[in-house]
């Protein structure tokens, strides 16, 4: 089999597989992963393709039969590369769709010449026909599990979105689902036999506008496409657990202000700001141990540390709250980049959840909320951040877009690299006290 590679190290497998949606690469993965790296760089016309930005996924495997034989590995990449999916390095797709003479593109073509008819009813047919022709293509992919149990896309998401509602809001599976690189993985390593053993997936080539990757960083697999088909095809495996179901550890919460009405804590890096999904260890659920009737007035980052104002009561609630809707509240973070930069300005972004891979955020021109950060270099790396706006990673994203300042925080695992922690701080605060009306102004030294 010329997409299976072999893997010489006297490095131990893990005990379970990867849990693809969180995970550090294990050293086998590491390894495979540097082969792949260099045989892309040695082939140009795949190297040019690449740089682009691409995802690259490697799989680690054995043959059940002899458990003592050395590694082997397989890879692939997401959707097509250099537009061929066919490349002898690299598995096949689960289903090729991209035969010139094939079913789908035959229809394919025969849609697109109903659709650009004059004719509105040649359109309208041809629209419907082209639905029709996708919900074909869904049930081409056979997935597999490690059970040997199979099933199409269709069925997987109907089975993980089983709700109504939800049912309702994903009744069918995005454009694209079952070509990104684990399902491909997976489903050529069960076809052929081979045990799976460890997987991971790194980026190559430059940041795009709509993908922030950063060059040979490794990423979870998507949760939109890929979280309902991976869901389907671990089965069978023995998987490491989910490590945002394992909680989160308890430390410390500085208060640096206290008084009747309300109090400013120093949030640790790596704290819920309020309780989770899942777990509801958090700066508030803390403060509710002292105070019952307290509530957190806004919120951090999971990762970003600093100044946080919390209410005893809910006069003092009410009253931060309407500070913030009035944008009476301002704050100063401090972050440090991963590369030098100077200057100071305002970067204006607008922002919007990117649905097939929460919780990461994606500029928007046309359908993103408005989004505005002051900035100023303090040295090479240190730069002073004023949001004006307050969305959901706006800081995280103005630093790293290529619109932006294009250099991600230091720590950053979703826009940069990761590292100990996010190294985004909250550094001061000016607000009005809820119930003296007085001006307040508050500092936390940066912690990295």
């Amino acid at each position: 089999m010329t997409h299976l590679h072999p893997l010489y190290s006297d490095i131990p497998r893990p005990e379970r597989f990867t849990y693809p949606f969180c995970y550090e690469p294990h050293p086998l993965c590491q390894l495979a992963a540097k082969e792949v790296q260099a045989y892309i760089a040695s082939h140009a016309e795949i190297k040019e393709d690449a740089d682009n930005g691409k995802m690259f996924g490697v799989l680690i495997t054995q043959c059940p039969s002899n458990p003592l034989a050395p590694y082997y590995f397989l890879s692939a990449y997401s959707g097509l590369l250099a537009g061929r999916n066919d490349w002898d390095y690299f598995v096949p797709p689960v289903y090729d769709a991209q035969q010139p003479d094939g079913y789908f593109k035959t229809k394919e073509r025969e849609i697109s010449m109903l659709i650009k008819s004059p004719l509105p009813s040649e359109g309208d047919r041809g629209r419907l026909l082209s639905q029709d022709l996708q919900l074909w293509l869904f049930h081409q992919y056979q997935m597999l599990n490690a059970r040997g149990e199979r099933k199409d896309l269709v069925a997987i998401w109907q089975d993980y979105y089983d709700r109504p509602k939800l049912r309702q809001k994903y009744p069918l599976p995005p454009g694209g689902t079952g070509d990104c690189c684990a399902p491909k993985l997976l489903q050529y390593a069960y076809q052929q036999g081979l045990q799976p053993v460890c997987m991971a997936e790194f980026w190559w080539g430059a940041p795009t506008k709509e993908e922030l990757r950063q060059h040979l960083n490794y990423y979870p697999a998507c949760r939109g496409k890929c979280k309902p088909i991976l869901t389907w095809m671990l089965q069978g495996l023995e998987v490491d657990p989910d490590p945002e179901l394992q909680g989160f550890k308890h430390v410390e919460i500085p208060v640096v202000y206290e008084d009747d009405n309300m109090l400013v804590v120093d949030k640790p890096s790596g704290i819920l700001s309020v309780p989770g999904r899942i777990d509801d260890y958090s700066v508030e659920t803390v403060m509710h141990e002292r105070y019952p009737d307290s509530s957190v007035a806004h919120r951090l980052d999971m990762g970003t540390s600093g100044l946080l104002l919390v209410a005893k009561n809910g006069e003092a609630y009410r009253s931060l709250q309407q500070q913030f809707i009035r944008h009476e509240v301002k704050k100063k973070y401090v972050a440090l980049l991963e590369r030098p930069g100077h200057g100071a300005g305002t970067i204006s972004l607008p922002l919007r959840p990117d649905p097939m891979n929460r919780p990461r955020q994606v500029v928007d021109m046309e359908h993103g909320k408005r989004a505005v950060t002051r900035y100023e270099f303090v040295n090479d790396r240190l730069v002073a951040l004023w949001p004006e706006t307050g969305r959901t990673h706006q800081l995280r994203m103005h630093c790293a877009h290529p619109d932006g300042l294009c250099n991600p925080i230091v720590g950053d695992e979703l826009y940069g690299t990761s590292g100990q922690r996010l190294c985004l701080h909250a550094a001061e605060i000016w607000f009005t006290h809820p119930v003296t009306h007085e001006e307040m102004h508050l500092n936390s030294p940066i912690p990295f």
